[in-house]
């Protein structure tokens, strides 16, 4: 059977799309971002408001304290998010609810309930443990208060006090260390593999919908100010080469946006029928990523110098573009994982 994708949203989705982001741009302005970067880069206030709207849980079963929403719906949410570069771990903690929710069973129904509602903040530590049982650079590390990794093939979960001290990075994104050492085993086995390996799927997909969001923000702010600045007395954006600079870099946005809902949906389906979701999701994540940073560089270009100044917005935009996708860890090693799923059996075959 022919999966189906929407290219639109439905009505429902349009007034959730329409209600979270004027929720942004009212609640996640640029000046809370630059005050969430003085921090660990995460705003409390906008956090404890998305609770109240039930963002958090929203795509975890009502049985476990969810919405009950599809990861699609999800999805219309977390591209508003990147749209602002909201400055709280949406992402993150979606994915974890939902892996939580999983593979916790009744022994983890009250850890699940109040990640669902916000009440704790969840991440994943997408790469390995390391000897000592140490998380690197973990995704919303320095503010979660429960973080879930896998070790040895075991699903665990650690919950402790976040040291709210990021390590620096170019984004200004809460990445810290946490120690996994004390984690409780939830879930083992291959169900426990295929639970881990949706969740790294998800987190891939929705992040690709919130580089598409990120993408046409910094489009459409580049659009606006090569109208207002001029140049030997006519508009900068009245220059062909700067035309074609912003068509490429919006068609590339295009693209992603719907190869990113492509791969929520593909995800989604699996639910019910094969697909190729955690392929079309690292062809998303990959391609978002490198669709957002090349409008970040042309828009942050046609800045000219001001571009690079911290005063101007742009550089939020592009510095979240380069960073992103380095939470998952080497972006060469997931080229090199897609270009073996697609290409691995012909190569072997051809040998």
């Amino acid at each position: 059977m022919r999966q189906v994708v929407r290219t639109r949203y439905s009505e429902d989705q349009q007034a959730v799309a329409e209600a979270f982001g004027e929720l942004f741009a009212r609640e996640a302005s640029t000046e809370a971002v630059r005050a969430a970067e003085a921090g660990c880069g995460f705003d409390a206030g906008l956090w404890r408001t998305l609770a109240a709207a039930g963002a958090p849980g929203m795509a975890v079963a009502a049985d476990f304290g969810g919405g009950g929403a599809s990861l699609v719906d999800l999805a219309v949410v977390v591209y508003e998010w990147g749209r602002r570069i909201a400055p709280v771990p949406l992402v993150e903690h979606a994915v974890c609810a939902r892996l939580l929710a999983a593979v916790g069973g009744d022994s983890q129904r009250d850890l699940v309930a109040a990640v669902a509602a916000g009440e704790l903040i969840a991440t994943l530590a997408p790469g390995p443990l390391d000897s000592g049982g140490v998380a690197r650079l973990v995704p919303a590390g320095a503010v979660a208060d429960v973080v879930v990794a896998r070790r040895a093939g075991d699903v665990v979960v650690a919950q402790s006090q976040p040291a709210s001290r990021a390590r620096p990075n170019t984004a200004d994104l809460p990445l810290a260390d946490r120690d996994l050492s004390d984690a409780q085993t939830v879930a083992s086995g291959a169900g426990a593999e295929d639970a881990w390996k949706r969740a790294l799927s998800e987190w891939k997909a929705l992040m690709a919908v919130a580089y598409a969001g990120l993408a046409s923000e910094v489009l459409y702010m580049g659009v606006d100010y090569t109208k207002q600045r001029h140049q030997f007395g006519v508009p900068v954006g009245s220059f062909q080469a700067v035309q074609h600079g912003l068509a490429d870099a919006a068609t590339r946005t295009e693209g992603a946006r719907l190869l990113a809902f492509r791969a929520v949906c593909a995800l989604e389906a699996e639910q019910t029928r094969r697909s190729d979701g955690a392929r079309l999701a690292s062809m998303a994540l990959l391609f978002g990523a490198e669709s957002a940073r090349f409008a970040a560089d042309r828009v942050l270009q046609y800045h000219g110098g001001y571009g690079y100044s911290a005063e101007y917005d742009v550089q939020l935009y592009y510095r979240r573009a380069a960073g992103w996708l380095l939470q998952l860890g080497d972006p060469s090693a997931e080229i090199a994982r897609l270009a073996h799923t697609d290409l691995g059996l012909k190569a072997t075959e051809a040998a």
